[in-house]
């Protein structure tokens, strides 16, 4: 029997499911256990990926362009880290980060390894394939955020004009789900969906996704130490 679009959303989403443990930074920040400068080295850090993102999803729309449904999935996409990144700046400004802070940060390869996979996506990897991939990370991504969020507010006082970077994220968007079950089925109406592409896209995607909070993690365990 062929797949329905809905489907191969939710089975894919399910298949690429991080490990639990294998996220070690959100925890600390849902225990309050991370220093106001993590938050602003998480700031800043996002400040490149979003932008990074942006420009990324905006050439898989042009790139898709003979295929509406995903061109309009990845043009979502591409709007919606741009109204991210003004939200971003608020929370930048909540955790302390000026303009001195903002020019002398290196970025950590570890962190930038997730948007330097997404260009190369834009460049090399398959339109419909790469709905599929990206659809299922943001479905752990926006679980991270949910937790981050509420712990910014209970821990820090932040207040939700500052979360609302995380909560943006975080929140359920019944449009995009829409845009990417349409996508979705126009790849499988086309006949060029290959699920072995999906999956080594996705397994990829959440694999460096896992690197940029594990980065971050050191920060708070320079040595390598343990959790308390």
């Amino acid at each position: 029997m062929t797949p329905t679009a809905r489907h191969l959303l939710e089975t894919t989403t399910g298949k690429l499911a991080p490990d639990p443990r294998a996220n070690r930074f959100v925890p600390l920040v849902a225990r309050g256990a991370v220093s106001r400068d993590t938050l602003a080295a998480l700031a800043l850090e996002q400040r490149w990926v979003i932008a990074a993102d942006r420009r990324a999803f905006a050439y898989l729309a042009h790139r898709a362009d003979d295929t509406p449904p995903v061109a309009a999935y990845f043009s979502a996409l591409a709007e919606g880290e741009a109204v991210a990144a003004g939200k971003l700046e608020t929370f930048a400004a909540a955790c302390g980060v000026g303009e001195s802070r903002s020019v002398a940060h290196e970025p950590l390869p570890g962190c930038q390894a997730y948007p330097a996979y997404v260009a190369w996506l834009a460049l090399n990897g398959s339109p419909a394939e790469t709905v599929l991939a990206v659809h299922a990370n943001f479905s752990a991504w926006g679980g991270y955020c949910a937790t981050v969020a509420g712990a910014l507010r209970r821990h820090h006082g932040f207040t939700d004009e500052a979360c609302a970077f995380f909560d943006f994220f975080a929140a359920p968007d019944p449009g995009l789900e829409h845009r990417a079950t349409a996508a979705v089925q126009a790849g499988l109406d086309g006949g060029h969906l290959n699920e072995d592409l999906v999956h080594r896209y996705g397994r990829l995607l959440q694999a460096y996704e896992a690197m940029f909070w594990d980065s971050l993690w050191e920060l708070e365990h320079p040595r390598g130490g343990q959790d308390d």
